[in-house]
């Protein structure tokens, strides 16, 4: 649809990222041409032209921006984000090589307010942090292929103190280190919860379909059929205040682990966002809940098919939904509990297998298509989680049926991105005019403006967010 000058000149002055490569704008009073979500100064309507193309912003004589560079997104590069993907790397390869972030920021190339901008619009994260997971994450590999002691394993991923290596590998990961090496050949196993932990909304997040055909929470027992790489398995948690006893019935407990952690939520910091909230004068969105967490999703597909399914949706039928879909394709297991489907299961069906269980035409081909992007290796779900935030966004958006808050909604519960938000979400938008006393919903724009001040940390005011209208579990 053709846009006119004065929707164009919204968009630039919302700082539209969707509306980037569908069309160019020139500042006459510069002669520059930028894409509409450039970050510098918004000109005035009247030095503004919009062009279709790179090359006819040039005809007119403008050269591009070298703040947002127009000409290497109409082409497909992004020098910059490459730059930052090239440091991350390194840091993962050898994060013993940087000692601290001061050394990041010099081998950036960038000056450090640059450097922390830079980290926070593509990996969500400040360059400490960045460093500190790479650090554990190296850790955790060298944990499990061999026998080195633990001392020189601290010191080999860059780890000056033991203790410290200890507190942050405990902290976020459950279990000692020690005790992370025994997964190579554990049955069960037992993390250990952060003081701060919110059993009451654990529990609230795991009965909430209470119907569930995959999952079930019984007194302080939960059980649920999951996908492992090996296939299906019953995953038992035993809920208690300090500790979470685990078993499982197949599979890995190294795989065990790290869905175990994400369901919980252990490596965001509740914590400090928290601080953030009162920091800012908003101490009613964290009050009674300072603790919360996402829970993150079994599997990335488990995201991805509740990201389609409940587009547009109440979430009492987007439930419904979901149980008939387990029914027609997942994986009976006994007891009443069935797999989640595997994406070969759902790339086996057509759309006609999910019109009579409600699903729409639309929902239905979106739902299967996707599926076999997975299927046949054209949409590598795992290694997503490892790209940047905005490489993994450009991924997903660019599949026929995912949509900005699809993205946002799959990232922030699937892959454990800390900066989403879901754009046209009602509980966001309600919860916003409650927080902040609105006499109207605020818009998508208004929306955007409204929680910039929780970068980079707007998944986890989301989840505040939806929550702020509940009561407090008991």
């Amino acid at each position: 649809m053709r846009m006119t000058h004065a929707t164009m000149y919204a968009r630039v002055l919302a700082g539209d990222t969707a509306c980037n490569g569908r069309f160019f704008f020139g500042v006459t009073t510069t002669g520059i041409y930028c894409l509409p979500a450039c970050k510098a100064r918004k000109p005035k309507p009247e030095n503004v032209r919009f062009f279709p193309t790179c090359e006819a912003a040039r005809a007119t004589g403008l050269r591009a921006c070298k703040k947002c560079h127009p000409d290497d997104f109409a082409r497909g590069a992004d020098p910059v984000l490459e730059s930052i993907e090239t440091l991350v790397a390194e840091v993962r390869a050898q994060p013993a090589a940087f000692a601290d972030a001061r050394a990041l920021v010099r081998r950036s190339g960038f000056g450090p307010t640059r450097v922390f901008e830079l980290f926070r619009q593509h990996y969500h994260a400040t360059p400490a942090d960045l460093l500190l997971r790479a650090r554990l994450d190296a850790a955790k590999q060298k944990l499990l292929d061999g026998d080195a002691p633990l001392l020189a394993i601290a010191g080999d991923v860059g780890f000056e103190s033991p203790s410290v290596f200890h507190e942050h590998f405990r902290r976020l990961n459950g279990l000692t280190p020690a005790a992370y090496r025994d997964l190579r050949s554990a049955q069960s196993f037992a993390i250990i919860l952060p003081v701060d932990f919110l059993l009451g909304y654990l529990r609230r997040a795991l009965s909430r379909d209470i119907h569930s055909l995959t999952e079930r929470l019984t007194g302080d027992t939960y059980t649920a059929a999951v996908q492992l790489s090996s296939g299906p398995s019953v995953l038992t948690l035993r809920l208690g205040t300090a500790v979470i006893q685990v078993e499982f019935s197949t599979g890995s407990a190294v795989e065990i682990h790290a869905l175990v952690i994400g369901l919980l939520g252990l490596e965001q910091d509740a914590a400090a966002f928290a601080r953030l909230a009162k920091k800012l004068g908003l101490a009613r969105l964290v009050a009674g809940r300072a603790g919360l967490r996402i829970n993150q999703t079994p599997s990335v597909f488990e995201g991805l098919l509740w990201s389609i399914i409940g587009q547009q949706i109440n979430l009492p039928f987007a439930c419904q939904l979901r149980r008939r879909l387990v029914e027609r394709a997942g994986t009976p297991l006994g007891d009443g509990l069935s797999a989640p489907p595997a994406p070969a299961a759902v790339a086996a069906l057509s759309p006609d297998d999910l019109l009579p269980l409600q699903f729409s035409r639309q929902k239905a081909g979106y739902v299967i298509q996707t599926a076999r992007l997975v299927a046949e290796g054209k949409l590598d779900l795992v290694a997503l989680r490892s790209l940047s935030a905005t490489r993994a966004e450009r991924t997903l958006l660019a599949i026929r049926g995912l949509g900005p808050w699809s993205v946002n909604y799959l990232m922030m519960r699937a892959l454990g991105f800390a900066d989403c938000v879901p754009l046209g979400d009602t509980g966001v938008t309600s919860g916003l005019q409650s927080l902040l006393k609105l006499e109207v919903r605020p818009d998508i724009d208004a929306t955007k403006r409204l929680m910039a001040v929780f970068s980079p940390a707007r998944s986890l005011a989301t989840a505040h967010l939806w929550q702020l209208p509940q009561p407090l579990p008991a």
